[in-house]
């Protein structure tokens, strides 16, 4: 366990067990490659500790996605498709895991969830936003491909068309709007409690078998074929000019 991502056992409403994943990196808990291996070591951890519920939650903001500068550093040095495979089929394969263990997942939202990092969100079973809390694409501002499962999760979860206007338009929705899109169960100054308060009214045995019947194998492949392409789209824009343009935009004061 390092300062990055820390882990624990919390005691549910009626006494059931909880493992506790809390993200708590520099920098908003960007999404990079340490902070991505802690988040595997987590869930490689959460088998071992008997809960059948987790909460992942952040700090002030959840989490900005990928760390952009740590990606213009790497085209600028000519090797942004490396960068971006030691980032990418990692967070890729969190998403994938969240669907697939045998887990209710539930996520506490507070400030920004951006880019790859709304994946969280994404494949979790239950989500609690904090007022003025907020999901935002960025991708097309970037160049980037998406990732995190926006074009192989959020389909399935809110539909096609809202999914591709969503990410077409780079559209910010706020706890509201998550709400009505069913993102999220309910909105919260204290998400994290509400968070833990849902899971806990949870009956565990029907949810893992509602998990299991909705995401059933043939779906679980056709999201691995959806996240697999991101990846491979993701690869593909990283290193174009375009690309390198728009992240020194982004980052320039007042980008």
């Amino acid at each position: 366990m390092t300062g990055l991502v820390s882990w624990d056992s919390v005691a549910l409403p009626g006494g059931e067990a909880c493992f506790r994943i809390t993200l708590s990196a520099p920098r908003a808990n960007a999404l990079e490659p340490d902070l991505l291996a802690d988040l595997h070591r987590a869930f490689d951890a959460l088998p071992q500790s008997g809960a059948q519920k987790a909460l992942i939650c952040g700090g002030r903001n959840f989490s900005t996605g990928g760390d952009v500068g740590r990606f213009l550093a790497a085209a600028l040095e000519g090797r942004a498709e490396d960068y971006a495979k030691q980032v990418v089929p990692a967070l890729q394969d969190l998403v994938a895991r969240m669907i697939d263990m045998p887990v209710v997942f539930a996520t506490a939202l507070r400030g920004a969830a951006t880019g790859g990092s709304a994946g969280m969100v994404f494949a979790a079973d239950l989500a609690v936003a904090a007022p003025g809390s907020f999901v935002q694409p960025y991708y097309g501002a970037m160049g980037f491909a998406p990732d995190g499962g926006w074009a192989a999760v959020l389909p399935a979860r809110i539909g096609a068309a809202q999914a591709q206007g969503w990410l077409m338009a780079n559209h910010r929705h706020g706890a509201d709007e998550l709400l009505r899109l069913g993102l999220v169960q309910a909105i919260d100054a204290a998400p994290e409690a509400k968070a833990l308060a849902l899971l806990g009214a949870v009956e565990t045995g029907t949810a893992l078998v509602t998990k299991a019947i909705i995401w059933n194998g043939p779906r679980r492949a056709e999201v691995r074929a959806g996240l697999d392409a991101e990846t491979a789209a993701f690869l593909d824009l990283i290193g174009r000019p375009e690309t390198l343009s728009r992240m020194k935009q982004f980052l320039q004061p007042g980008g």
